[in-house]
């Protein structure tokens, strides 16, 4: 994977700068591997996607603003042939 496969246009209308005022209708995506397919429903229908056993992880870390500056450090990178 390439850092570079991470660039896109995202307007800035489309930046979500706020969470929603109500939470449970903040949009989910849910992507389902065997039929290929997107759908884009509301948070509150997470449940709709749990079977009985399912174990649903809480995270409720505070989010802050911050920036981390740094210089990639110049190496080189060999590469020896193993093959005989």
């Amino acid at each position: 994977m390439k850092l570079s496969q991470f660039n896109f246009e995202l307007p800035e209308e489309r930046l979500a700068e706020y969470p929603a005022d109500h939470r449970d209708e903040s949009r989910l995506m849910v992507l389902d591997r065997k039929k290929e397919t997107i759908e884009h429903k509301t948070f509150k229908d997470v449940v709709n996607y749990f079977d009985e056993g399912d174990a649903f992880v809480f995270n409720n870390t505070k989010v802050f603003p911050a920036r981390l500056i740094g210089n990639k450090e110049k190496t080189r990178l060999g590469c020896k042939n193993q093959a005989n």
